[in-house]
């Protein structure tokens, strides 16, 4: 049996109609209402929404490409900027090269001054020298003549011989001679 509680709840239960948008008495109703909600949403869509994004769209297509253009421009003048640097920097290494040479050869020419200068000073300072030692030979040279020429008058009167000045003389020379 059923109990008196339990009656009622099956009661309400089966009575309540349920979730209204699923009730086929109120099917009508809301079609309508869905389609003036479309026609509402397609209007404000179309007439306001959609051209305020096209507006953007083509604006921001616009700058794109005036961007991309910008770019493009600035690409070809940095193009140019490397070539003017490049040949600049030619140009530079270039006089560089010039200036090297020009050096190299300016201090090839004081160098060959220089060393003729050099040169000239040893061959005076050499036949300074050649002189000196000239002189120096000769001053020896009759300093062992005359070395000679005492020693052979002591040997002689040494030995018991007479003192004969130029017979002692004509010997050395003899001698000295060869």
């Amino acid at each position: 049996m059923a109990t008196p509680t339990h009656d009622a709840g099956h009661a309400a239960a089966t009575s309540a109609p349920g979730m209204p948008q699923l009730n086929i008495e109120h099917f009508p109703n809301q079609i309508f209402w869905l389609a003036v909600t479309l026609v509402v949403i397609y209007f404000v869509l179309s007439r306001v929404a959609l051209p305020r994004i096209g507006g953007i769209l083509a604006e921001r297509a616009g700058t794109i490409t005036n961007d991309i253009a910008a770019a493009e421009e600035l690409k070809a003048k940095a193009l140019a900027a490397e070539e003017a640097y490049n040949k600049a920097l030619a140009d530079a290494r270039t006089e560089a090269n010039r200036i090297a040479a020009a050096t190299k050869a300016e201090i090839q020419g004081e160098l060959a001054q220089a060393i003729a200068k050099a040169d000239a000073e040893i061959a005076a300072k050499t036949a300074e020298s050649e002189k000196a030692v000239a002189e120096i030979r000769a001053g020896a040279a009759a300093a062992v003549e005359e070395v000679a020429r005492d020693t052979a008058a002591a040997l002689v009167a040494a030995l018991g011989g007479k003192d004969d000045a130029k017979a002692v003389n004509a010997a050395v020379d003899t001698r000295i001679k060869g």
